[in-house]
C-alpha cells in the first residue's frame, strides 16, 4: 500500500462541493502535482472555512456530505488532495468520476449513509473540532475519535477499487500486472 489512511479529520459540512471549489480552473495549468498545494479548496464556498487555516495544513481526512467533486470531471482535484496530504474522503455520495480518480489515485472514497456522516459531524463538533479518524483497509472499518467520544463504522468499496488503493493507484496496479 502506498499511502496510510486516517488521521486528523476536516469537517467540510456542504453538499454539492464542486471541483473548481476543490482546485480552482486558473491553477490547471501548473507544470506538477506540487505546484497546486497552495490552492487546495482556495474558492471553497462555507461559511467559516478558512483554505489558509492550519486544521486545513494539518488534515489527512475530509468528512463532507453528499456529491463531493461534482462539476468539472478533472484529475487536478484528487491531486491537490494528495499533494496536501488528504488521501482520505469521506462522504455519503460522490461524483463517480472523482470517485473513480481517487481510487486511481490510490486515495480511499470511503461512502457512508447520512445516520453517519451526521454521527461523525456530531463528534467532531462535540470535540470543539479535534478528531482523528482510524481506517482497517481489509476489514473495511473505519473508527473516529474524539473528546466527543468514539464510533465505529464499516464501509463497502469493490474488490477492484480495494487493489487500485492497496496498489498506490491506477499505474502502480498495471505496472505489477502487465
Amino acid at each position: 500500500m502506498k499511502k496510510s489512511f486516517g488521521g486528523p479529520v476536516i469537517t467540510l459540512d456542504r453538499a454539492d462541493i464542486n471541483t473548481d471549489e476543490i482546485i480552482p480552473a486558473k491553477y490547471l495549468t501548473e507544470a506538477t502535482k506540487e505546484a497546486l498545494t497552495p490552492y487546495c479548496l482556495e474558492d471553497l464556498n462555507l461559511e467559516g472555512f478558512d483554505p489558509k487555516s492550519e486544521k486545513l495544513d494539518n488534515a489527512t481526512v475530509i468528512i463532507t456530505r453528499e456529491n463531493f467533486g461534482c462539476g468539472s470531471s478533472r484529475e487536478h482535484a484528487p491531486w491537490v488532495l494528495e499533494v496536501n496530504d488528504i488521501h482520505t474522503v469521506i462522504a455519503e455520495s460522490y461524483a463517480r468520476i472523482f470517485r473513480q480518480n481517487m481510487f486511481n489515485c490510490g486515495m480511499l472514497a470511503i461512502e457512508l449513509p447520512k445516520a453517519d456522516i451526521d454521527r461523525l459531524m456530531e463528534l467532531e463538533q462535540a470535540s470543539g473540532g479535534t478528531m482523528e479518524i482510524g481506517v482497517q483497509l481489509q476489514e473495511q472499518v473505519l473508527t473516529a475519535s474524539s473528546a466527543g467520544g468514539e464510533a465505529s463504522f464499516n464501509f463497502e468499496i469493490s474488490p477492484f477499487d480495494k487493489a487500485l488503493v492497496e496498489a498506490g493507484g491506477w499505474v502502480e496496479y498495471a505496472d505489477a500486472r502487465y
